[in-house]
Parts: C-alpha cells; sequence; structure tokens
C-alpha cells in the first residue's frame, strides 16, 4: 500500500509561483510518481511525472518550461514547483503513483494510488 498525500495548494495571482508536495507513507517504492489535474467537468490532465529508475521526467505541453518535478528520497517526498502560473492551470491538482511499468505514464487509468487533492486557484 502507498498513502500520498498533496499540499501546497492555495489562492495565488497571474505569474506567481506555488510549490506542491506529495508526500508518500507506506510502501514508497513506485516506478512513476505523477502529478495530474482536473477541472469540474473535464476530464483528469497529465500534468507532469518522474520516473524512479534514472529520475528521467517528462511535462505536458501546456507546462512545460514553467513546471518543475523533482523528489526529495529522504522525505519520501516529490515535488511539483510551478512557476509563471496562468489562470488556466487553476484545477484540483493530485498526485499519483504506481509500482509497474505496464501502461503508459500519462494515463490516469494506469496508476495505483492517488492523493486525495490540492485546489489551486490562479486570479487574472
Amino acid at each position: 500500500q502507498v498513502q500520498l498525500v498533496e499540499s501546497g495548494g492555495g489562492l495565488v495571482q497571474a505569474g506567481d509561483s506555488l510549490r506542491l508536495s506529495c508526500a508518500a507513507s507506506g510502501r514508497t517504492f513506485t516506478t512513476y510518481t505523477t502529478w495530474f489535474r482536473q477541472v469540474p467537468g473535464k476530464e483528469r490532465e497529465f500534468v507532469a511525472t518522474i520516473k524512479r529508475s534514472g529520475g528521467s521526467t517528462y511535462y505536458a505541453d501546456s507546462v512545460k518550461g514553467r513546471f518543475t518535478i523533482s523528489r526529495d528520497d529522504a522525505k519520501n517526498t516529490v515535488y511539483l514547483q510551478m512557476n509563471t502560473l496562468k489562470p488556466d492551470d487553476t484545477a484540483v491538482y493530485y498526485c499519483a503513483a504506481r509500482v509497474d511499468y505496464r501502461g503508459s505514464y500519462y494515463l490516469a487509468t494506469a496508476y495505483n494510488y492517488w492523493g486525495q487533492g490540492t485546489q489551486v486557484t490562479v486570479s487574472s
């Protein structure tokens, strides 16, 4: 079992920055740890992922160059640094983890464990 808890969301102005945290407990060896986001009425959207082996990172085109995913193994925590935030970034952000390499990293259905989400609101 892996338990994930997101934190760091809030209300900010366009152009501001936030850092989201995803703290893991229980089983912490995962293949990918990934951030998704979701707006009410829309499907869950891939944001960024970090691969356990080698630490490779991948980003959605919409956040590339603005967001950075990283990890601190000593704290069992994955971070999402979000810079130059835009109103379109407003969403509930979810941390997800998986323990296998089967399936695509950008598909929500491939993930076994999910946090409860943290709200990010960006005002114009």
